[in-house]
């Protein structure tokens, strides 16, 4: 028995044991056929859920993605916004992307596509999971709650959140909304469905995207920081 395992399974070999082996197929055919099940089994489960079916492609597709660069196209009323960048988050019902001074929030309702920019290789993202060493393990088995709530590297690998609740972690920063019109302003709070600005209340439904500088928010931060330490002085 020892011969054959060696023979015919031999990278499931592991100091001086032996793994069950998972299939009577090489484990790179393996893989192979797995990866279109699973592509199988979601084109036939959004056939079934048409109205989830964008939702959990786009999902799939940007999970695939994770850091790296993506074309998306999407929707504000008849014009269509081109929008380059690396995957940030990925949320239930949104996608983030950045660039070097810029955040966008796009939700998966106004998305019309997304691809990898022609001429980048179409590689798998797995190389893009968190690494949990072994004082990490042991948090997440003993305090689970805390440890992933106070990461969002690590909240983003075991929750998938909504936009209100991403949102609910940038206030006060100055954002643009594109909700049927153009919206300037700085989150004061997110409350009932409703993001809040200076001018009023937006309802998160209607939100189709969202820009934030990034270079403009590391000034104010480092002003912020200058100021409440100048007044405590």
């Amino acid at each position: 028995m020892t011969n054959y395992y060696e023979n015919q399974y031999p990278e499931l070999k592991k100091a001086d044991g032996y793994t069950s082996p998972p299939s009577a197929l090489p484990l790179h055919e393996l893989k192979m056929l797995q990866e279109y099940i699973h592509s199988v089994n979601l084109q036939n489960l959004g056939n079934k859920l048409p109205n989830s079916k964008q939702q959990m492609i786009l999902l799939k597709f940007f999970k695939s993605k994770k850091n790296q660069l993506v074309e998306v196209y999407s929707r504000h009323g008849e014009e269509v916004l081109h929008t380059v960048g690396k995957v940030a988050v990925i949320g239930r019902n949104f996608v983030m992307l950045r660039t070097l001074f810029t955040r966008y929030w796009i939700p998966y309702t106004a998305i019309h596509s997304a691809k990898t920019p022609f001429g980048l290789p179409d590689v798998p993202g797995t190389h893009q999971h968190v690494v949990i060493d072994e004082e990490l393990r042991r948090k997440l088995l003993t305090n689970f709650g805390d440890t992933v709530a106070g990461k969002e590297t690590l909240r983003q690998q075991f929750f998938e959140e909504l936009l209100e609740t991403n949102l609910k972690s940038w206030k006060g920063t100055k954002i643009s909304i594109l909700a049927g019109k153009t919206y300037h302003g700085r989150i004061r709070d997110i409350q009932s469905g409703k993001i809040l600005l200076k001018d009023g209340k937006i309802p998160i439904s209607k939100i189709q995207y969202m820009k934030q500088t990034r270079f403009v928010s590391f000034i104010e931060r480092l002003f912020s920081r200058w100021w409440k330490k100048k007044s405590s002085i």
